[in-house]
């Protein structure tokens, strides 16, 4: 018997106006709210009337996608992805560092779009000590179940912090004493970067990197040598290599 309204097979997207309606009316993290392009009717109002008092992100998507991800149950032209964790907050992420008695380790994420890499980001930081990933609320993938399912369990074990300005996030960890590293092109060498104290590195977009603003918002740019034809690595991988030189510095002291 085919689903109508509620929870699809897939438990981290909510189908169906009313349950929808019920999910903005409660606490749950939302990631974003997909709406069938032309429906703007009803209830439909409504929801994204509450979307925007909550700041949730709207999305115009075909009917056909909306159809594939409901896997042909009645969605009436709304869903919702809702969160596969809880998200923390930056100063959770801070009181965590404190209670081991560690220098802050954190990773920011500047628009990560591809699930896998988050994935892979969250499962590398888990086992190299990291403290908790900061990604922004706009322009990037959330904890959606691909993520929870690429980290291999790593994500029940990491703090994630969503932030709605990340250039202004990171000005206050450098108010902090966290220094921020940008893994970016035309950088100082990875392995001989000092890293003690407090560090936060941020791993850029797929395609573009850093973004401009951000990168002027950090103390150093660290690089990693490409050898090869191709003049970039997948972001999971970069952001991999240079984690583990971070905790390396770490263990030997």
């Amino acid at each position: 018997m085919m689903k109508t309204d509620g929870y699809n097979q897939n438990e981290n997207l909510v189908i169906g106006r009313n349950a929808v309606l019920e999910l903005l009316k409660g606490d749950r993290e939302i990631e974003n709210v997909l709406i069938a392009k032309g429906e703007r009717e009803g209830s439909i109002n409504r929801i994204i009337a509450l979307c925007k008092e909550k700041k949730i992100v709207i999305k115009n998507v075909d009917k056909k996608k909306l159809d594939f991800m409901s896997g042909g149950a009645n969605h009436q032209g709304v869903a919702a992805n809702v969160a596969a964790h809880e998200y923390v907050s930056v100063d959770d992420i801070l009181a965590y560092a404190e209670e081991k008695n560690e220098a802050p380790f954190i990773i920011i994420c500047d628009e990560i779009e591809d699930s896998h890499n988050l994935g892979a980001i969250i499962r590398t930081a888990e086992a190299c000590g990291v403290h908790g990933i900061i990604i922004p609320k706009r322009r990037s993938v959330g904890l959606n179940f691909l993520v929870a399912k690429t980290s291999c369990g790593a994500l029940e074990y990491m703090r994630v912090a969503r932030v709605g300005n990340l250039a202004q996030t990171i000005d206050e960890l450098k108010k902090k004493n966290i220094w921020v590293y940008a893994a970016d092109m035309d950088g100082a060498r990875w392995d001989k970067t000092d890293y003690s104290g407090g560090a936060a590195l941020v791993i850029g977009n797929e395609g573009s990197g850093v973004g401009r603003l951000i990168k002027e918002k950090c103390d150093v740019t660290v690089s990693l040598p490409m050898l090869g034809k191709v003049n970039s690595l997948n972001a999971s991988v970069a952001a991999g290599i240079i984690m583990y030189e971070i905790a390396r510095q770490r263990l030997e002291k």
